[in-house]
């Protein structure tokens, strides 16, 4: 094996007196995929800023071509060829893509900008990527997954040695993963080493060479990918077997009695026509490809959008645009953004779980203790790790951040639970406790739809799948005939294409 580009010997990290890392190695050699699992909190993210400059060991060395090195900084290390892609985007809104990709690396013409060739740069490595987004169009414009995109094209334009690609798939279609993975070979065969993280196991063994396992800060198995399932990899992870990683499904479902009814739902330009039924203790999963129309239909049945149709909630019709009036009546949403929608960052847990529910804790002044009890019952009955309670919720993991939004969402103790992707970025261990939560809900009488781009969780979720296709309902799925080859064929408009042949 060639020697390593980049390398972490006994490396420990604290965050005051709380040891976080303790005594981390492994190393990144050319040409190779080295993936990086574990479950969130396991330490991870610290290990890959640590090797990216952002963030200085507490103990142990960082190695560059087996000689230690301290950087400066991340600018220092992207000099040197060592690139992050960021979980959270890191991306300036305001301005145009191709001003987002070679920002602080600007090319020039003489003293001059040179505009012409930096769009003409970014949009060879937007079609690269098969992402079709104007070069000129600001970020806050384009989809999520786009951004991804560009995040992305950001990475492939500077002359990187070593990339660090963290969660890069987790808001990306199967079609969007697999030009990704194109890249990811092309880089892997021109000598780049490539440290990688995903909580879909599935991707960690089709793409990684070796996989490293971090348990509570400490590593625990580190081997070829091809010596480990991912069983293999799910036991390492969680200290424990996963049997079952899906609850039994509830029982609710078409013999009980509708709680929610949609007719003809349309938002303009997104949505046209769906109409859909929720029973009590059903939970009914919504499918399709990103940009389908799934969540813009959750968004107008929660109040969010405008639309038109009917929306009645127990018989009683909802307006649209009326978010406070919807979970008045017993119906909440939980946004698939919980960084940027869901959740305050910067405030602590009791801060974001009570705020929409303000009026219940005092008016005009709140009652501390009421909330702090709130906040007890949270964290008792969601699990939530943290380990203090007035932290800043941008400082827990995305699993507990996760469990947090859910706990703020269920507050208002809702008859209707409309989850968009309830897991995206989430750890395996952090994937069945919320399956339980969904399961429990449901078994306690209430109705659930989960939006979700995981087949897998759809199937294992829910009882009855309703598809979505290019703003339309394609067609709905119950029992057996839930599968993945049933969703697949109404996201891509297959059963609809074969009824227009024949007629």
């Amino acid at each position: 094996m060639t020697a390593p580009i980049l390398a972490l010997r006994g490396v420990t990290k604290s965050f005051g007196p709380i040891e976080v890392l303790h005594g981390v190695d492994f190393a990144l050699h050319p040409g190779e995929v080295h993936a990086l699992i574990g479950e969130n909190g396991a330490g991870k993210s610290t290990a890959m800023k640590i090797l990216s400059g952002y963030l200085d060991p507490t103990g142990g060395e960082v190695l560059l071509d087996g000689k230690p090195i301290r950087f400066a900084g991340s600018d220092q290390a992207e000099d040197l060829g060592i690139i992050m892609i960021h979980q959270e985007f890191n991306l300036a809104e305001h301005l145009a893509v191709n001003q987002n990709v070679f920002l602080g690396r600007e090319l020039k013409r003489g003293w001059l900008l040179d505009h012409k060739a930096m769009r003409a740069r970014t949009a060879e490595l937007l079609a690269s990527l098969e992402c079709r987004v104007d070069p000129a169009e600001p970020v806050w414009r384009i989809s999520v997954p786009d951004k991804q995109m560009v995040e992305i094209a950001k990475a492939l334009s500077r002359q990187a040695r070593v990339l660090i690609m963290d969660e890069p798939t987790a808001v990306l279609t199967e079609r969007e993963t697999e030009v990704l993975f194109k890249q990811i070979e092309r880089l892997r065969a021109e000598g780049v080493a490539i440290l990688y993280t995903s909580h879909k196991l599935g991707e960690v063994s089709r793409i990684a060479d070796r996989v490293t396992v971090l348990r509570d800060g400490t590593m625990v198995r580190s081997d070829l990918a091809a010596n480990l399932t991912q069983d293999d990899m799910a036991a390492a992870m969680v200290g424990r077997e996963l049997a079952d990683l899906y609850p039994a499904k509830a029982a609710g479902g078409a013999g009980a009695e509708p709680v929610l009814e949609v007719e003809d739902l349309a938002v303009p330009g997104l949505v046209e026509g769906v109409g859909l039924t929720l029973h009590r203790g059903e939970v009914l999963g919504i499918g399709g490809l990103v940009g389908s129309g799934r969540t813009e239909l959750a968004e107008a049945i929660a109040g969010l959008r405008p639309r038109s149709g009917t929306v009645r909630l127990k018989g009683r019709e909802l307006a649209p645009e009326r978010v406070a009036e919807a979970m008045r009546a017993g119906l909440v949403y939980l946004t698939e953004d919980r960084k940027g929608a869901g959740l305050l960052l910067e405030k602590s847990l009791r801060e974001n779980l009570t705020l929409p529910l303000l009026e219940r804790f005092g008016w005009p002044l709140i009652d501390r203790r009421r909330e702090e009890a709130a906040l007890d019952r949270a964290i008792a009955d969601f699990a939530i790790r943290a380990p203090e309670r007035g932290m800043a919720v941008g400082n827990l993991s995305g699993g507990n951040q996760q469990k947090l939004l859910l706990a703020k969402t269920l507050l208002s103790d809702p008859d209707v639970i409309i989850i968009d992707e309830p897991t995206r970025g989430i750890d395996i261990g952090t994937k069945q406790q919320i399956y339980g939560l969904i399961a429990g809900l449901a078994a306690e009488g209430r109705s659930i739809i989960v939006i979700s781009s995981e087949m897998p969780e759809l199937i294992g979720l829910a009882s009855r799948v309703v598809v979505m296709h290019a703003g339309r309902k394609a067609g709905e799925l119950a029992g057996e005939a839930v599968t993945e080859g049933g969703i697949v064929r109404l996201a891509m408009g297959m059963e609809q294409t074969a009824k227009d042949n024949a007629a």
